[in-house]
């Protein structure tokens, strides 16, 4: 599975298309999937996704929801998500036991990730007080201002380039139930603009007492975000570590060894990066024996030879 594919699965739950038209199969019960809802404006341009959350809405009983995902919405580089959120928000009398969702689960055959239109995520946990986890793909006018929520546990959000105004609204947020944090920074040409020194609060061990999975991932950083994190109090406390999909290299591979000790994490996933075979022994060398899993998978090679310079993200456009 490619770090863009559709989701499979939230929640726990497997991830199930809602059709109007289900066809010959029976639906899961409405609590036993995480149900994606998506409309394609190629194939009926006559019918919109407020058309079909409404037919969801009837299909399958609202009240025994927990898992919605929001799918393309429509032409999602020109509407923003605030049009399906919106939606969403009106029916929360009726999706009373919803506990996650996913806003833009799209694919780069239906936007690319920087295409996507976001909005201001936080009216979903503004509205649902029992929302346990939240993530959203796109980073195009996304907006987190600073929040308070009390049960949060993960948070996720995948973008080509995350605005530093959303990176220091989610550390300026209380959520003093979040266990996961997940973010994809990006690149500069695409509106990743947060620079190391913006993740000291978080770095810091201060903000989010309960997290035990950081994902600082998907940046052109990556070896800067290393050296930090090779001093970082939070390290002490996480059990997973994600510095993957980045330009990570043997200069933030040796900060990483130089570093704290790594040898408590559980798992620690390094995947598409630019360390040489020698740098990858010593790594899984230091931890594999402290039964850490070392995720040393996709090395790449830079762009026409030119070292440093040519490193990439998985993701950018």
């Amino acid at each position: 599975m490619s770090d863009v594919d559709h989701l499979h699965e939230l929640l726990g739950l497997p991830a199930v298309d809602f059709r109007h038209d289900p066809g010959d199969g029976p639906r899961p019960a409405a609590g036993a999937a995480a149900w994606r809802i998506s409309v394609d404006p190629y194939e009926d341009e006559d019918h919109t996704w407020e058309q079909e959350f409404a037919s969801f809405l009837e299909a399958v009983d609202p009240a025994g929801v927990r898992a919605l995902i929001i799918g393309q919405w429509g032409e999602s580089y020109e509407e923003k998500s605030s049009y399906p959120i919106g939606l969403v928000t009106a029916a929360a009398d009726r999706l009373t036991s919803l506990e996650a969702v996913f806003v833009g689960d799209l694919t780069m055959e239906e936007a690319e990730i920087s295409w996507i239109e976001q909005s201001d995520v936080t009216a979903l946990l503004t509205t649902f007080p029992a929302l346990v986890e939240l993530g959203v793909r796109g980073g195009s006018h996304l907006a987190f201002p600073p929040t308070r929520h009390e049960r949060l546990r993960s948070l996720t959000i995948q973008t080509g380039g995350l605005p530093v105004a959303v990176v220091r609204g989610v550390l300026d947020s209380e959520l003093p139930a979040l266990e996961r944090l997940d973010l994809w920074l990006g690149v500069s040409a695409y509106e990743g603009d947060a620079d190391v020194a913006d993740l000291a609060p978080l770095l810091s061990g201060t903000r989010f007492p309960a997290l035990h999975h950081l994902g600082l991932r998907n940046s052109e950083l990556q070896n800067e975000i290393a050296a930090a994190i090779a001093s970082a109090p939070l390290v002490a406390r996480l059990r997973t570590l994600d510095l993957s999909c980045g330009t990570l290299g043997d200069e933030g591979a040796a900060a990483l060894l130089e570093g704290q000790p790594l040898t408590h994490l559980e798992v620690l996933d390094l995947h598409h990066h630019f360390l040489t075979e020698p740098v990858e022994r010593r790594i899984a060398e230091s931890l594999e024996p402290h039964g850490v899993r070392v995720d040393l998978s996709d090395r790449c090679e830079p762009w026409g030879g030119r070292g440093a310079e040519g490193r990439y993200t998985s993701v950018s456009e």
